[in-house]
């Protein structure tokens, strides 16, 4: 690392969203070796507040606060989406520097297609890759090393490589057991269950049928979207490691 701050044992996972990031999550609340906390940013922004290991944070500067307190106890993993925009984070370089930040994409037109079908009245910001690619630069500024990111294409088509290389990456186990689950409906989806429902069905990574881009494609104001967030995901796309 570029810094000599002390690491603290966060390991967060950055998404748009509808990138199959709670997919990933459900892998590594599989693992039982860490505290695993679902979207404390963007939960907070929506509803006020939410729960970090056994802390109630209610704004962005508490949730920070909460995570650091919470890995003093055991290790942490938390997922996020970028459907907001986070400026505590943002200016909170030391969390940038000694957490490890990774990253998670998938085809912009295939998430705004996901993304749509939820929220039909779905705003060009909030789908998330503008707001993710700064996340990512904001880390790599802070680091002086670029963080990781992988492909969800990769994870779909070959999830045993793609873990192994991530957990190479960030230097924790590879545990294949982990790479299949129960489905169902966790606890900690259920204030946002419907965006969840797909994730919940599965028992391991896997494609659903349709990505949805030619509807995408089809729509001027979806197709304006899509190509606006476009070069943010090559950028990322170009940071990805190849299992």
């Amino acid at each position: 690392m570029g810094n000599s701050l002390e690491q603290i044992p966060v390991l967060a996972l950055w998404s748009a969203p509808r990138s199959r990031s709670t997919a990933f999550a459900r892998m590594m609340a599989e693992r039982g070796d860490r505290t695993v906390v679902h979207e404390p940013f963007s939960l907070v922004v929506d509803f006020g507040e939410v729960k970090v290991g056994d802390r109630v944070a209610r704004s962005e500067s508490d949730v920070l606060a909460a995570l650091r307190a919470t890995a003093a106890d055991k290790p942490v993993f938390f997922k996020d989406t970028t459907d907001f925009h986070y400026p505590a984070l943002l200016a909170d370089e030391g969390f940038l520097a000694a957490a490890t930040h990774t990253f998670i994409i998938r085809h912009p037109a295939e998430a705004i297609a996901s993304h749509h079908k939820l929220n039909p009245n779905l705003g060009r910001d909030e789908i998330g890759f503008a707001w993710l690619y700064e996340i990512f630069a904001a880390v790599q500024a802070a680091t002086g090393t670029t963080p990781v990111v992988i492909d969800s294409d990769d994870l779909l088509d070959r999830p045993a490589e793609t873990v192994r290389a991530y957990c190479s990456a960030v230097g924790i186990p590879f545990l294949s057991d982990a790479l299949s689950w129960e489905p169902g409906m966790r606890p900690e989806w259920q204030t946002t269950s419907r965006w969840h429902a797909s994730t919940s069905q599965t028992a391991g990574f896997r494609r659903n049928s349709g990505d949805g881009a030619e509807a995408v494609a089809a729509d001027p104001v979806l197709r304006a979207y899509c190509d606006y967030h476009l070069p943010y995901y090559e950028k990322l796309r170009a940071a990805a490691i190849r299992p």
